[in-house]
């Protein structure tokens, strides 16, 4: 049995799309403990570029069939959102095998079915469509971890977001708004400004500009290019969460007497856990939340999305659907 896919058959560093390829794969195999998802829809994110780059993924695991996120239908007929941490428990993979996302091991979404522990998949709430349901467990999930567990942040709270029009910008934006807190955010483009506000931000601006306070906590995706500004612009305590570097990880000053003298805190933060991810769906099911969509393509045209992504021409999340 084969199925179309997007996957990667070569690995560039330079020029990550060179090694993107759509077209026929083996369908997934049975495997005891593991059940399989007909995917309804999958959604982008930069991890998928990190791969095409070598990035987690080794030339001798290719080809592999790209995609964390998906939603869709299991094998007794259930709708259903995928947990991409692979390996976070034992189930389906032994009790000894390290956490990996999806993709660093096993085959992806970005195809007609995907296979996944059993104890990966989680209902779908009913009042979640399939292509909202599959944005939230890699950039959604990453940013609910981020703001309520890592910030630590409380309904009144100041938050700043780097970066507006990313994927965990713009879900941090929106989770932030609806709980309560006192979001500000910076972007480079002044559309993606004029977006933030209209989701939620109380003031979008350039980035290095000074805030009209300074905040609680900051939600940092970009890197070296907003570093310096993150850390200036928190309150003394307050904490800075980071859980990516698109402009690279090494900033011009790291700003470690500012960092030590007025007590901040800085905190790594990887995707989140399942129970994360199932209060995430609660969460936007009781709320009217839903996940900010950019463009939804079959997935024959993945290649599209991909160079969107890769240009940074969008706001939001990219979907891909099956049928």
């Amino acid at each position: 049995m084969v199925m179309f896919a997007a996957y990667a058959a070569r690995i560039d560093r330079d020029r990550p799309l060179n090694g993107l390829e759509l077209g026929e794969r083996p369908a997934p195999e049975v495997r005891p403990g593991w059940t399989t998802v007909t995917v309804k829809a999958a959604s982008l994110n930069h991890h998928d570029l990190w791969s095409l780059r070598g990035v987690g993924l080794g030339e001798e695991s290719l080809p592999m069939i790209l995609g964390c996120d998906a939603a869709g239908i299991d094998a007794d007929g259930n709708e259903v959102v995928v947990h991409s941490v692979i390996g976070e428990t034992g189930h389906g993979v032994g009790p000894r095998e390290k956490r990996s996302i999806l993709t660093e091991k096993y085959q992806g979404t970005f195809a007609e079915q995907v296979t996944v522990p059993a104890w990966n998949v989680l209902p779908k709430p009913r009042e979640l469509s399939f292509a909202e349901a599959a944005c939230l467990p890699t950039a959604w999930l990453t940013a609910y971890r981020m703001l309520f567990t890592n910030a630590g942040v409380r309904p009144g709270d100041s938050v700043l977001v780097q970066g507006a029009g990313g994927g965990v910008a713009t879900a941090a934006i929106v989770l932030g708004k609806a709980a309560g807190l006192r979001v500000y955010a910076t972007s480079r483009d002044e559309a993606k400004r004029k977006r933030a506000v209209e989701l939620g931000a109380v003031e979008a601006f350039e980035p290095g500009a000074r805030l009209p306070q300074r905040v609680d906590a900051v939600i940092e995706t970009v890197g070296a290019a907003t570093w310096s500004h993150s850390v200036k612009s928190l309150r003394p305590g307050g904490t800075l969460v980071i859980s990516g570097a698109t402009s690279g990880p090494n900033p011009p000053s790291a700003e470690l007497n500012r960092i030590f003298f007025l007590e901040l805190k800085v905190v790594g933060s990887t995707m989140g856990s399942k129970d994360e991810l199932e209060d995430l769906l609660s969460f936007c099911a009781a709320t009217g939340v839903r996940p900010v969509v950019d463009e939804v393509l079959p997935l024959d045209r993945a290649r599209e999305g991909f160079e969107r992504m890769a240009g940074g021409d969008l706001f939001g999340k990219i979907v891909l659907t099956t049928s």
